[in-house]
């Protein structure tokens, strides 16, 4: 049977739950386990699929098609790992099993209620990851402690304890210790607060996890007050989790601390010796003196960091192997329909213009596309990025005036992206999404095939709109090299431009399966690519 490990957060959200259960899962790793993590959600989207990103950052998309939360592209990177469906729960998802389950009758006319129902089915989510093949399953519990629509999760959370008996699961708090500037002292009471909502509900950590700013310290003496305020065992169940030049250090941050002996000790684990070794010596290569490359994600959701974190750590994944550090910029597409694009992006190295749905800050993009097409500048297309440089191609290249997608004007003279005839008749507009892992045929003697060094690619796919077949003799003699083909249907999964040192794009969305350790070969051939067109411009 598999042991339990809970991660749950409170005073405020953003603390880096994720951080903090996926780097407990490299250090159990390196001690030769078998880990998994699954992410529960408490709120009622079913996943975050519709959801804005500007709000509640990326959606993250697995090999088997379902989209989950960002937390889950946190999990893959750091136990370079592919999860699937077990993986994220909301209570959405929850609600809409037991429903579908009353409607065909399966509680024999039973109420349904909170308890027992929905955490019995709460309880029956953790389970499915329970495996013989599974040393450790860490859990974590978004929200923070006392939100209301967290309570069914956390009360599922105690009575799974209960079955699973002590010695059997460890459950790991994470809270904020903010330091007042007026005060010159850190705070210690939010954490006691919380721990007393969580200890309310019958539920009692046996670690508490510190987070504050990069340069704050937690003195012996207030590890030993959060210690005796939350009822642990001893001080050395506080664990200091500071700021970071870079997340990859916080594995090693929390096991000087020794959080992965005591949740081995606490689940009765006979684990191996710790070797952090080469992921220390990959994480240092993120805080040492490189030269940098200066990379443009021109995107239209810019309030938010998150929205693009996968394309994010993609391109610091591929600077770090190319021996540089990326200096990242994210830039607004509707400030560049403004300004121009060479004006905004004259200094940079290369472009990324990642995916998106909706027509805000389109032509944005398209000129974009047209400025590292005619100025040499190393391009690379994401999802929306390969359709918006095939409209800019179409009218710029192929002189077929007003192309565009049917995404954004219906009824486009030159439908050069549409959806799929089949798609267009379906309410649910989640049924017209291609979603998960897809075959790629990438042709002889192309960029693509030259970066990933093998015919025959998978990668991962969020989107409903298609390159439109019928334009592809056009483009081909004007130019445009269709390098990667789903050989299943015939749709175009990448193209190139052929007068061009790196202009490349790819319908799918390569940064969901780059690692630290593993950079995507998209990537790092953007990179590459920008670092030698430094000295030209």
């Amino acid at each position: 049977m598999s042991k339990y490990v809970f991660v749950t957060g409170g005073v405020v959200s953003s603390l880096g739950k994720g951080i903090t259960a996926a780097s407990l899962g490299r250090l159990l790793i390196e001690r030769g386990l078998r880990v998994t993590i699954q992410k529960l959600d408490p709120y009622i989207n079913v996943d975050p699929g519709t959801m804005n990103p500007a709000q509640h950052g990326e959606v993250f998309v697995t090999e088997d098609g379902i989209e989950t939360d960002l937390d889950i592209g946190h999990y893959e990177r750091f136990l370079d790992k592919n999860f699937d469906k077990n993986c994220n729960y909301t209570s959405g998802k929850i609600y809409s099993n037991i429903i579908a389950k009353e409607r065909k009758g399966e509680y024999l006319g039973a109420t349904i209620q909170v308890v027992p129902h929905v955490t019995s089915e709460i309880k029956a989510m953790m389970r499915n990851c329970d495996s013989p093949d599974i040393d450790v399953v860490i859990v974590e519990v978004g929200g923070t402690v006392g939100d209301m629509e967290g309570m069914a999760f956390l009360e599922a959370i105690r009575q799974f304890e209960r079955e699973l008996k002590e010695g059997n699961y460890c459950h790991i708090h994470c809270t904020l210790v903010p330091y007042l500037e007026c005060a010159g002292e850190v705070k210690t009471k939010p954490t006691q607060h919380s721990v007393k909502e969580l200890t309310s509900m019958g539920l009692n950590p046996d670690i508490v996890v510190c987070r504050t700013g990069k340069n704050v310290e937690l003195t012996p003496q207030q590890k030993k007050k959060i210690a005796m305020f939350c009822n642990l065992e001893s001080d050395a169940h506080v664990i200091h989790n500071p700021d970071c030049e870079t997340i990859y250090e916080v594995p090693s941050v929390i096991s000087k601390q020794g959080l992965d002996r005591i949740v081995c000790d606490i689940l009765k684990l006979d684990a191996g010796e710790l070797d952090l070794s080469k992921w220390q010596e990959m994480a240092s290569l993120y805080v040492s003196d490189l030269p940098t490359v200066n990379i443009a994600i021109v995107g239209k959701y810019t309030e938010v960091l998150d929205s693009y974190i996968s394309v994010i750590e993609a391109i610091k994944h591929a600077a770090i192997s190319n021996k540089y550090r990326a200096k990242i910029s994210i830039v607004s597409s509707e400030d560049i329909e403004m300004m121009g694009a060479k004006d905004i992006l004259k200094n940079f190295d290369g472009v990324v213009v990642p995916g998106g749905f909706g027509s805000r800050g389109i032509e944005g993009k398209i000129s974009t596309a047209q400025y590292c097409r005619e100025s040499k500048v190393p391009y690379l297309g994401l999802c929306l990025g390969m359709q918006i440089a095939v409209i800019e191609f179409a009218r710029n290249v192929v002189g077929l005036g007003g192309a565009n997608s049917t995404e954004f004007e219906e009824n486009t003279q030159h439908p050069v992206i549409d959806i799929m005839p089949e798609q267009r008749d379906i309410e649910d507009k989640g049924a017209t999404m291609r979603l998960g892992a897809y075959n790629c045929h990438l042709e002889d003697n192309s960029l693509a095939r030259r970066l990933y060094g093998m015919p025959d690619i998978k990668e991962r796919h969020r989107h409903r709109y298609e390159f439109n077949n019928e334009y592809r003799e056009r483009f081909a003699r004007a130019g445009m090299t269709f390098s990667g083909i789903n050989p299943e249907k015939d749709l175009v999964e990448i193209v190139e431009y052929e007068d061009h040192p790196f202009f490349i794009a790819s319908q799918f969305h390569p940064e969901f399966k780059s690692r630290p350790n593993k950079p995507h070969p998209l990537f790092v051939g953007l990179i590459r690519q920008a670092i030698a067109s430094k000295p030209k411009r």
